[in-house]
């Protein structure tokens, strides 16, 4: 067995590429099962965000995997291997634990330590329970990554004043106003005139920062009205106007700042919809939705200047350095938890011998417990049968606690390899498949 990982992110990957491998929570389980029919794949998880879609999988051949993934990529993309290969990356066993590592921590996402990506591995990781794609290894793998998540969080200050994929799209707005009134610091929003299309986490965490960068007031759009209403309570502070997205129009036409962040998988937003509109100024969109809900053509419009999440590069760049050196004390604890990881992953080397001899022991302990038993008589209770047979459970338990302790130990290999060869021959252990050789 071998575990790898597939995938491409915004270091890969143009928006226009990854918004073609956005796997929606709606067709996770779909997806999950084709890659399951492939024969090499024999457990399989998908991370699939605005800026990454990552396939990671415990396959029987390395190179046969990685092929049938591959296959299963170009086949929901609908893109040619030859124009998808340049933007894939494949990481292999211990690259490929190392990777998972650091993007649950945080250190490969385009905000440096964001909050944000822990959450979306912990629902990869339910998804994947969900719909049994996963076994021991991929379980085991994808739950320690949760948790040195958290632990990155905890032991260092890499998640302290993190900024989100929403803040950094509220900052780049505060940057380019600021660009425009010929200022190189960052303004207040105050004085623009703000919607929110979506009432997602997304958008929720857009309200959070809009506020806290001067917006008095803003209007929401979704598509039922009553989460946009729930998601408006939840900022008392701020006077947020709730409509449906019938009413788009009307806010293209009156707002100076529109955010977009919907699960709509294709543009809300065009060229088309855009000329025709009378509008009062100049508008500034902000699309943070991947597919895109801006389309590309509205690139060239008169009085509107676009942005998607590969704009956020500008952001960025502004806050990455000061975090670098928190970054370098989180790689530490990844090599750590990294290390912990691949010692469970030798151990496993010895799990077909201790099943062997446990299975051994256990047979002669049902044997000699009939002997006793039948010399015991009628006499003998069910009570005090069950009495003996606890006793001689315990006492194969007992046996073999010391052994299996140290065969599963943190040792070299070769030192494993020996131990298992002493064991095999002192209690005359075949090997089934050695047999059938």
């Amino acid at each position: 067995m071998h575990i790898a990982v597939v995938g491409l992110s915004h270091r890969t990957a143009p928006v226009e590429i990854r918004e073609k491998l956005s796997i929606q929570e709606q067709t996770i389980k779909s997806s999950l099962k084709s890659l399951k029919e492939h024969n090499e794949i024999l457990e399989a998880s998908i991370l699939s965000t605005c800026n990454r879609l990552e396939i990671y999988t415990v396959v029987r051949d390395p190179q046969n995997g990685i092929h049938a993934i591959n296959d299963f990529l170009c086949e929901y993309s609908g893109i040619e291997f030859q124009e998808l290969s340049p933007h894939l990356f494949v990481f292999h066993h211990d690259e490929a634990i190392a990777h998972l590592l650091k993007v649950a921590a945080g250190l490969d996402s385009l905000v440096l330590g964001e909050g944000q990506i822990l959450s979306q591995v912990k629902k990869m990781v339910r998804l994947g329970q969900e719909h049994n794609s996963m076994g021991p290894i991929l379980n085991r793998l994808l739950t320690q990554a949760v948790s040195t998540g958290k632990r990155v969080r905890s032991e260092t200050s890499l998640g302290t004043g993190a900024v989100s994929i929403s803040s950094a799209a509220v900052e780049l707005a505060q940057l380019k106003l600021g660009q425009s009134l010929g200022k190189d610091d960052l303004v207040s929003l105050e004085s623009e005139k703000v919607a929110v299309v979506g009432a997602g986490r997304m958008s929720r965490l857009l309200l959070q920062h809009l506020q806290s960068k001067g917006c008095s007031d803003l209007v929401l759009l979704n598509r039922t009205r009553k989460r946009a209403e729930s998601l408006a309570s939840s900022f008392p502070e701020l006077s947020v106007k709730c409509h449906l997205l019938e009413e788009l129009d009307n806010c293209l036409c009156n707002c100076t700042l529109v955010f977009t962040s919907t699960a709509a998988e294709e543009p809300i937003i065009d060229a088309s919809r855009l000329i025709p509109l009378k509008r009062q100024g100049f508008l500034r969109l902000i699309d943070i939705g991947v597919p895109r809900n801006i389309s590309a053509d509205v690139e060239g419009i008169k009085g509107v200047e676009s942005h998607d999440v590969d704009d956020l590069q500008e952001v960025v760049a502004r806050n990455q350095e000061a975090r670098q050196q928190v970054a370098l004390q989180a790689e530490g604890l990844l090599q750590e938890e990294g290390r912990l990881f691949l010692e469970w992953w030798d151990s496993l080397e010895a799990v077909p011998t201790i099943n062997r001899l446990r299975s051994s022991l256990e047979e002669i302990r049902a044997v000699e417990l009939q002997k006793a038993l039948s010399r015991m008589g009628p006499d003998f209770s069910a009570r005090e049968r069950k009495v003996v047979e606890a006793l001689s459970k315990g006492i194969i338990n007992k046996i073999l606690h010391t052994p299996v302790t140290k065969l599963r130990a943190p040792q070299g290999r070769n030192d494993r390899q020996n131990a298992l060869s002493i064991v095999e021959l002192l209690f005359d252990l075949q090997d089934p498949k050695a047999s059938d050789q």
